[in-house]
């Protein structure tokens, strides 16, 4: 999806909801896999990525009017094995086929050596289950990354300042010269992609230090994890993080896939999901979006 048209999507739907789609089959409620289960054919055996995958469609459908793009998290479907991946694929083909508009971010986090980089980008931007875009970490430098750019309407995703608490171990650093590492990242990396194909991990939990930010990528989308379970500010990130054309997709997992785990999930799922649209939309209101 180029950018113009993903500007155009939250235009249209006044909202920058990403949905993260992180189906701990722990937390799944008991009522998807008692449906699973019924539905099995003669002879066929249950699997926990049957539950996962009936999981995610119920919670695509339900947010789907409130949201412009839905994140997978890899590790939820890896941890299942091949069978996890093939509910990731069917999950994106599902996407794919019923709203198509949205777009989709694999938070995979890949990043290594060139050739197994443009490696990952074929797993990735190529084939049936093809994203939008691709979460990456820039540490190991220029030829890590400039793979995932030669993608035509494809983005990566670069994690610069993260919402994690351990994100000050490294992130923080400063140099002699007092710029700080999520600094250099921001700034090095604008050398290798532009604000049509490069987004940037930002957490929530940063608060004003999306002014810091904005200084040097102020037009480029971020990506932003962390409001809601996490005690991100929606409010704090909108006015130090958004730009003219919003300039940011805010993502929420938890906090919406599993607000209840009873028979109601999907129905409790879309009102959360409306909740945050409401807010979104009255933020760009006030920026005059």
């Amino acid at each position: 999806m180029e950018r113009k048209e993903l500007i155009k999507q939250i235009r249209d739907k006044r909202t920058f909801l990403c949905v993260g789609l992180d189906p701990d089959i722990k937390k799944i409620p008991q009522c998807v896999i008692d449906e699973c289960k019924a539905d099995l054919e003669d002879g066929e055996e249950y699997d926990d990525s049957l539950a996962i995958m009936l999981f995610n469609q119920y919670i695509i459908d339900a947010t789907a009017p409130y949201c412009v793009a839905y994140k997978p998290n890899l590790a939820f479907y890896e941890s299942l094995g091949a069978n996890g991946m093939v509910a990731y694929e069917e999950t994106v083909a599902y996407i794919r086929e019923n709203y198509p508009n949205h777009f989709i971010i694999a938070d995979a986090k890949r990043g290594d050596i060139g050739n197994t980089s443009a490696m990952y980008a074929r797993s990735f931007f190529e084939g049936d289950a093809q994203v939008d875009a691709l979460t990456v970490a820039p540490y190991m430098g220029e030829d890590s990354v400039t793979p995932f750019l030669g993608y035509k309407s494809k983005w990566v995703i670069l994690l610069a300042l993260t919402s994690n608490k351990g994100s000050h171990d490294f992130q923080l650093m400063e140099d002699a010269n007092g710029e700080r590492l999520f600094e250099k990242v921001l700034k090095t990396s604008q050398q290798w992609g532009n604000d049509e194909n490069m987004m940037y991990v930002v957490g929530a939990t940063q608060g004003k230090m999306f002014e810091d930010i904005r200084k040097l990528a102020p037009k480029h989308f971020l990506l932003v994890p962390g409001v809601g379970a996490q005690g991100g500010s929606l409010e704090e990130v909108c006015r130090y993080g958004m730009n003219s054309d919003c300039g940011l997709l805010v993502n929420s997992s938890r906090g919406i896939i599993f607000a209840s785990n009873g028979n109601d999930f999907a129905d409790v799922a879309a009102q959360k999901a409306r909740e945050l649209q409401e807010q979104m939309d009255a933020e760009l209101k006030k920026k005059g979006i």
